[in-house]
């Protein structure tokens, strides 16, 4: 058990610290909409690591190796994140010639069940997520004997990590909330649509040059 522990937390700091989509866009949410609307991005977020572990453990290989040899399935994830940073960006650019005439409280406006829900979504269609937990899994696996017990310590442990420092990034963001004027708002949305459409093309960059894949086949090659 102390084991799985000491194993999860690093990974734990790791992962809070990847730099990707949901690192930019919580910081953004933190520092625009506070605290609590950061969380309940973070939680959806969670959800999806849940939902790629338990595919990744339960699943067979041959499931995970089919995913990695479909690059639809990349160009799919980077299409929809392209789209999104496209239409966020075309939106932001229409509104900042109105900013002076819109109240902040329009701009920060919190839709708790959209933020969880585009917390889930903005990591469940990246599939190098999945990826990146099956590795884990065959990695930290036989360290632990695969005791089921253990696993869940170790999984619970590397989550319960990730929201406890993404707790002490959302509360440094938090502090930019006195700098926070309608231009600001414009700015820092502007910019983190910039960053999806980066990331989008990025991951559909991805499924046109699947090569980059290779550490995954390597290590499904091993299992075999």
């Amino acid at each position: 058990m102390i084991e799985a522990i000491l194993a999860g937390i690093p990974l734990g700091i790791f992962l809070s610290f990847l730099i990707g989509p949901v690192f930019f866009v919580l910081l953004e949410t933190s520092a625009v909409k506070g605290f609590r609307a950061a969380m309940v991005f973070d939680f959806g977020v969670v959800l999806a690591d849940v939902l790629f572990i338990a595919i990744a453990y339960f699943s067979s290989y041959r499931l995970i190796l089919g995913i990695k040899n479909d690059p639809a399935i990349f160009i799919f994830g980077g299409i929809i994140m392209l789209t999104y940073g496209i239409i966020s960006f075309l939106k932001l650019k229409k509104v900042s010639k109105k900013v002076d005439e819109i109240p902040i409280e329009e701009l920060i406006k919190k839709d708790y069940l959209g933020l969880f829900l585009k917390g889930f979504l903005l990591n469940f269609i990246n599939v190098g997520v999945l990826l990146f937990w099956f590795l884990v899994l065959i990695t930290i696996g036989p360290r632990l004997e695969l005791v089921t017990f253990k696993m869940i310590i170790f999984f619970s442990t590397v989550l319960l990590t990730y929201l406890i420092v993404d707790i002490g990034k959302v509360l440094l963001a938090k502090q930019l909330r006195s700098k926070m004027t309608p231009t600001n708002i414009l700015k820092i949305k502007k910019v983190i649509s910039v960053l999806l459409l980066v990331f989008g093309l990025a991951l559909m960059f991805q499924g046109f040059f699947p090569s980059e894949q290779k550490l995954v086949k390597r290590a499904l090659e091993k299992i075999e």
